[in-house]
C-alpha cells in the first residue's frame, strides 16, 4: 500500500481522535488541539517527509544553494539574521555579510540625519511585501505616541490615497521612502512620480527621496544617485522584512531592530539542530496540508489576541499564499497546495465573523495568538483568547438548546509568546517561514516564485495598451 493509500485508510480511522502536543521555548509557547489527527498521520507524513528528504532542502537553504528553480537562484533572507548574532547558520561570503550589516548600520544611522534635517512625515512608497513587513514591525514594536516620525504608507494605484494622504503635508518637513526590489513596480512607480511632482514644487529630490532596492541601476534612471540603499536580489519581497526593506521601522526601534534579526537566528538555529523544534514546525505543516486535503478544510483563521500584532495576519497572509498558493506539482501525492489564510484582532472578529466559525457550515481551521504577559495586564483580552480556543476546539461543557449549540470541532493551534519583544517576534515571524517552506517541500513547490502576481501585471498592462491610456 503506498503512502498516500496509508494516510487515506488511517484517516478514515481517526475521525473522533484529537491529537494534542505543545512545545515552549524561551520565546513562545504552543499547544494544539487538532480535530481528526493523530500520531499515526504525524508518522506517515514523517515518513513522507523523510522519503522527499526535506531536511536535505533545508540544509541547502541555509548554504546558499539554489532554492528559487524556475529563477535560478539561492533565496539569502537569512543572512540578514546571522550579522548580530554570535555563530552562523548561513555560509554566505564574507563580503555579503559584511556588505548588508554596512546597509543595516546606514539605516540605523539616518535616524539622526533626518531628526537633524527637521523632518517629521516619513512617506514610505511600496506594495506587497515592501509594505506587509515594514508596517507590521512599526505598528507591533513601536508606539504612535513615542515615535520620532509621523509615518505615511502609500501603496497606490488610488490617486485618492496620495491626495489625501501626502498633499496635506509640508515638502519642507516630508521625506519619502521608495521600496521596491526590482524597481518596476507599476504602483511604486506611478506613487513616486506624483510625489516627486508634488515635492519639487519646493524641495530637491535628492534632499528628500532614498531608494531601497535590489536594482540600483533601474533606480539611478529615475535621478537617484547616492541616496540607495541596496540589498540581494536573492531576497523575495514577501521575505525583505529581514532587510533595509524595514527601514522605516528601524527609523524608530535603532539598535532594537537587531534584536529582531537575533529572534529570527535564534529560530533557524533550532531548525537547524533541534528535534523539537522540528517536531513542531512538522506538526504545523503536515496538519496544513492534512486538513487541506483529506478534512476538507480549505480555509485558516489567524485570530490575533494583542492588538499591537493586528497587522501579522496579513503578513502571514501574503507570506504563505504568495509562497504556496501554487498550481499542484503533477508528481506530488497531493492535490491541494495552499489554504486560504485570513484574519485580524480576535475580539473585533468575535462580533463580526466568529458567529460562522461557532455555528456556520464553512469548515476551518484556526490558529490563534496571545501574549503570556497579558493574563495579568489585559486580563479580559487573554481570557478570551484561552476561551475562544478552548470553545472553538472542543465546544461547551454543558447542553445548551439547539440554537444556542456551537460546532466546537475547529482545529486549533494556540501560539503564546513570552511578551511582546522584538527579539519574540522575530523568532515568531521566521517560525512562520519555516512552515511555509517545509510545507512548499512536503508539496513539491518552489516558494520563491510568484507568475500569478506577474500574470496579473501583465493582463493590466495589455488592457491599458489595448485601450490607448
Amino acid at each position: 500500500m503506498g503512502i498516500f493509500n496509508k494516510i487515506m485508510d488511517e484517516t478514515s480511522q481517526c475521525k473522533d481522535e484529537v491529537y494534542q502536543h505543545s512545545y515552549a521555548n524561551n520565546n513562545l509557547e504552543y499547544k494544539s488541539s487538532l480535530r481528526g489527527f493523530n500520531s499515526k498521520l504525524f508518522s506517515l507524513f514523517k515518513y513522507h517527509h523523510d522519503d522527499l528528504k526535506v531536511s536535505k532542502s533545508i540544509q541547502s537553504l541555509f548554504k546558499g544553494d539554489i532554492v528559487n528553480q524556475t529563477e535560478n537562484q539561492s533565496a539569502l533572507h537569512h543572512v540578514y539574521r546571522d550579522l548580530y548574532a554570535s555563530s552562523s547558520n548561513n555560509h554566505a561570503s564574507q563580503d555579503l555579510i559584511e556588505s548588508c550589516r554596512l546597509n543595516i548600520e546606514k539605516c540605523i544611522s539616518l535616524q539622526q540625519d533626518l531628526i537633524k534635517k527637521g523632518i517629521k512625515n516619513i512617506v514610505t512608497i511600496g506594495i506587497g511585501g515592501s509594505f506587509e513587513g515594514p508596517k507590521l514591525l512599526l505598528e507591533t514594536l513601536t508606539s504612535e505616541n513615542d515615535r520620532n516620525f509621523k509615518h505615511i504608507f502609500l501603496t497606490g494605484p488610488d490617486t485618492v490615497e496620495f491626495n489625501e494622504t501626502v498633499v496635506p503635508l509640508n515638502q519642507e518637513d516630508t521625506f519619502f521612502i521608495v521600496s521596491s526590489k526590482s524597481f518596476s513596480t507599476d504602483e511604486t512607480l506611478q506613487s513616486m512620480a506624483l510625489s516627486r511632482a508634488w515635492l519639487e514644487i519646493k524641495c530637491k529630490f535628492e534632499d528628500h527621496f532614498i531608494a531601497i532596492t535590489s536594482q540600483p541601476d533601474k533606480a539611478r534612471n529615475f535621478g537617484f544617485k547616492e541616496n540607495i540603499i541596496e540589498f540581494p536580489n536573492e531576497i523575495g519581497g514577501r521575505y525583505s522584512m529581514w532587510s533595509p526593506i524595514s527601514l522605516p521601522a528601524i527609523l524608530e526601534l535603532g539598535e532594537k531592530f537587531k534584536e529582531f534579526l537575533i529572534g529570527g537566528h535564534e529560530a533557524d538555529k533550532l531548525l537547524l539542530n533541534d528535534n523539537d523544534y522540528n517536531e513542531f514546525i512538522n506538526l504545523l505543516s503536515f496538519s496544513d496540508i492534512w486538513y487541506n486535503n483529506f478534512d476538507n478544510k480549505h480555509i485558516r483563521v489567524l485570530l490575533i489576541y494583542s492588538w499591537k500584532m493586528r497587522f501579522f495576519s496579513d503578513y502571514a497572509q501574503q507570506l504563505e499564499m504568495e509562497s504556496i498558493g501554487k498550481q499542484v506539482n503533477s508528481e506530488s501525492i497531493f492535490k491541494n497546495t495552499g489554504q486560504v489564510v485570513f484574519g485580524g484582532f480576535g475580539s473585533t472578529a468575535q462580533h463580526s465573523y466568529f458567529q460562522l466559525l461557532h455555528q456556520g457550515t464553512a469548515s476551518v481551521c484556526a490558529d490563534i495568538f496571545s501574549i503570556e504577559n497579558n493574563k495579568y495586564s489585559n486580563k479580559l483580552l487573554y481570557a478570551q483568547s484561552k476561551a475562544q480556543a478552548s470553545l472553538l476546539a472542543n465546544g461547551p461543557n454543558k447542553d445548551l438548546s439547539l440554537h444556542e449549540k456551537v460546532n466546537g470541532n475547529v482545529p486549533i493551534n494556540l501560539f503564546i509568546l513570552k511578551e511582546l519583544s522584538p527579539k519574540n517576534l522575530g523568532f515568531l515571524i521566521a517560525t512562520w517561514e519555516h512552515r511555509t517552506f517545509v510545507t512548499a517541500k512536503m508539496l513539491l513547490i518552489n516558494p520563491y516564485d510568484q507568475y500569478g502576481v506577474s500574470a496579473g501585471k501583465i493582463y493590466t498592462k495589455k488592457y491599458l495598451d489595448k485601450e490607448n491610456y
